[in-house]
């Protein structure tokens, strides 16, 4: 069974598809609880069975009980659901590293899509979708209140098909974007050399993903001017994808030892997962891992991993938080499958993110604040992250969010660069800073390098 690591796609989508209740399994002692089990899937017929009589109009009994099941697993967290063949298919699809759709992340809040994060080169990024935006209506047809899962079946369709979604954007009037589906082939890693500081950029954690990183590597090394002095390895707007990329990816910086642990229900589901033989980036080099808050569990497992072995400087500001692992379980031949979180994942200092997220050892800002922007953004009854989603787990360790606050570190009056995160990290390399442990942006703020404008 495939260990995920992601939220809900709009890609082919995330449709459902009606099965009924026939079975369900509980340990031999627990005969009261089947009992208990027993009575309330009797309420539940009951209850369809005098809807289907009495309700106003007929409706569709299917997508009644589908509506049922994906209610209760959404119940349990935001990223458990049912998979319908069509849908189970498109994951595999969409983990392999090719799909049709829009190109988005996205995930449910108080009956909204909000968007996670855009992926790079697809339509929605293309159409300047971004992380944190709600999408109300669909070719002028509201989705608020709809199921997550709906929702994106009517964002699904025919390749070459247009699309109107409206976009609601804090601090600007809604608007309607106009988007043509198409074929998605991510392109899971771009990279590029800046003077003798090499740029890697991860988009999403598939079964391309190391493969691609490795080329990457090689390329970075050769376009170096003078030599490779370090390297930043970008995974903002990163919204995870499959644990097993997430190991491979963190051992090419790591030389064995622990990458994460996952801790489910029982004992013996606990697991922990060390660095892979691979061909690894020099460890003499520093290496600057960027994040926000569309960076999640993936991306998050690989920034917690080499902060915790000491082995990057992590910067930009608090990752997404999600903390938890989802397992596939296939449900047999024509049912398709459920997607349930099944563990924890802790990083090899042994603590949790869900909820808080990973803290930059440098707090930077890719804009500048005002003192009203900040007293604004505290003002938020729901913030953008993993412990604002309904039902969200709860950590476990008691950790906490960070609230919103000055950054240490933001672009100057006058900036004119093009990304001040990115301008930090290739200065704090070549300034010969990015030392990793050397400062701790929860505790002191950094001293941050000076601005670069190229």
């Amino acid at each position: 069974m495939r260990k995920w690591l992601l939220a809900p796609v709009i890609g082919a989508g995330l449709a459902v598809a009606a099965i009924g209740v026939t079975a369900f399994a509980l340990p031999n002692n627990a005969t009261a609880k089947k009992a208990e089990v027993l009575q309330h899937l009797d309420l539940f017929a009951d209850i369809l069975s005098k809807a289907q009589a009495n309700y106003v109009t007929e409706f569709d009994t299917s997508e009644a009980i589908e509506a049922a099941i994906n209610g209760m697993l959404s119940s349990l967290d935001p990223h458990s659901s049912y998979l319908d063949p069509d849908d189970f298919k498109d994951m595999q699809t969409t983990t392999s590293g090719e799909y049709g759709g829009l190109g988005i992340e996205v995930t449910g809040q108080d009956g909204f899509v909000k968007v996670v994060s855009p992926m790079d080169g697809t339509p929605a990024s293309r159409a300047g979708i971004k992380s944190g935006d709600f999408l109300t209506a669909i070719d002028g047809k509201s989705i608020v209140g709809l199921p997550l899962n709906d929702a994106v079946k009517q964002m699904r369709g025919q390749v070459g098909s247009a699309i109107i979604v409206t976009v609601v954007r804090e601090n600007v009037e809604p608007f309607d974007v106009s988007l043509t589906r198409e074929v998605i082939r991510p392109e899971v890693v771009t990279a590029k050399a800046i003077g003798d500081v090499g740029y890697i950029r991860v988009t999403t954690f598939n079964e391309q993903t190391v493969k691609a990183l490795d080329r990457a590597i090689e390329q970075v090394r050769k376009d170096a001017q003078g030599g490779l002095k370090g390297l930043v390895l970008d995974l903002r707007n990163n919204p995870g994808g499959l644990l097993e990329a997430s190991i491979e990816v963190s051992s090419r910086f790591l030389n064995g030892g622990e990458i994460v642990s996952t801790r489910g229900r029982r004992e013996s589901d606990s697991k922990r997962y060390n660095a892979v033989r691979a061909t690894r980036f020099p460890d003499n080099l520093p290496v600057v891992v960027l994040v926000n808050g569309g960076s999640a569990s993936a991306s998050e497992i690989v920034a917690g991993a080499l902060q915790d072995r000491d082995r990057a400087v992590i910067m930009g500001t608090t990752s997404f938080g999600k903390g938890s692992v989802q397992t596939v379980l296939p449900l047999g031949e024509s049912k398709g499958a459920m997607r349930l979180t099944t563990s924890r994942y802790y990083t090899p200092a042994g603590r949790s993110i869900q909820g808080a997220g990973i803290e930059p050892d440098f707090d930077v800002s890719p804009v500048r604040l005002s003192e009203k922007d900040i007293a604004d953004m505290n003002a938020r009854a729901a913030r953008f992250s993993e412990s604002a989603l309904p039902n969200a787990l709860e950590n476990d360790q008691g950790a906490e969010r960070r609230p919103p606050h000055a950054p240490a570190d933001m672009p100057p009056e006058g900036y004119k660069g093009e990304d001040y995160q990115l301008d930090q990290a290739v200065a704090l390399i070549k300034a010969g800073k990015a030392v990793p442990g050397a400062t701790n942006a929860m505790a002191t703020a950094p001293t941050a390098p000076k601005p670069v404008t190229p």
